[in-house]
């Protein structure tokens, strides 16, 4: 009988990861000026330009447009915001309105997972340690890992000067304000700062502006604009993170999870 019981549970386990295995994923990476899209087994991603006038029901139906050739069975969102449990808690700054309460999984009629962008992007860096994840892009995203717990974070509304965030300074009107030359010089000292202040293993620089970053001093590296993606497939790894499902009927997604991954 115990033989039996044993048999049955590897079974069962065989049977779940054979189920990860084969879940395929739409990753949504959103951000200020373009979305970024890539489901499992593809190579090429595909945007679309975002803006003021993107409110979700806009994006839903701009995405199914765009991806109706592709099949999937689950959605990884990635929300330049603040997320709960529930979903987007805050509006975004550069996107149209209606993003908290908006109903995902509803609108995509499968399971979705949302996280803050950078938490997503983080999690697809990360390469064991303590890592913190700087998103330079539209704004200044940024999270931390360390002994698999990720926390996303709003340094990007930390006062630098002249009563300026970060965010402010480091995003791309910063740039363009500002020039490539002072635009780096203020890098070089948050990095700096912040590697001393989180006492982190390494920095990882992600985000379209972070390509004009020259010579990364040790300690320093650049993401890779596949990260997102990665990070959206790892979202389903993870054990307990809130996944909406696709009305109330709809079965509980199954997860076999690789570790004690938490996201708080």
């Amino acid at each position: 009988m115990v033989a039996k019981r044993k048999q049955d549970s590897s079974e069962r386990r065989g049977t779940d990861a054979s189920k990860n295995a084969q879940r395929r994923t739409l990753v949504v990476d959103i951000g200020g000026t373009k979305i970024k899209l890539l489901g499992s087994g593809e190579t090429d991603p595909r945007r679309i330009a975002s803006g003021k006038r993107m409110t979700p029901a806009v994006m839903v139906a701009e995405i199914k447009k765009i991806t109706k050739d592709w099949r999937y069975d689950v959605v990884s969102i990635g929300y330049p915001g603040a997320v709960g449990s529930q979903g987007p808690c805050s509006e975004p700054g550069n996107l149209g309105s209606g993003w908290v309460g908006f109903d995902f999984a509803a609108a995509f009629d499968c399971p979705v997972r949302i996280v803050n962008d950078a938490a997503m992007q983080a999690l697809g860096s990360y390469e064991g340690g303590r890592m913190l994840f700087l998103g330079l892009g539209t704004g200044l995203g940024s999270a931390i890992i360390a002994e698999s717990v990720i926390v996303p974070l709003e340094l990007g509304k930390v006062s630098y000067r002249d009563d300026k965030t970060l965010g402010q300074l480091l995003g791309r009107r910063g740039l363009k304000s500002l020039g490539k030359t002072a635009w780096r010089e203020i890098l070089d000292k948050v990095v700096d700062s912040f590697a001393d202040a989180f006492m982190v293993d390494y920095i990882v620089l992600g985000g379209g502006n972070a390509k004009l970053v020259k010579n990364p001093p040790t300690g320093v590296r650049l993401g890779h604009n596949l990260t997102a993606f990665r990070g959206g497939l790892r979202l389903w790894e993870l054990k307990n993170l809130h996944t909406q499902s696709a009305g109330a009927s709809a079965a509980p997604v199954k997860v076999k999870s690789s570790g004690e991954w938490r996201i708080i």
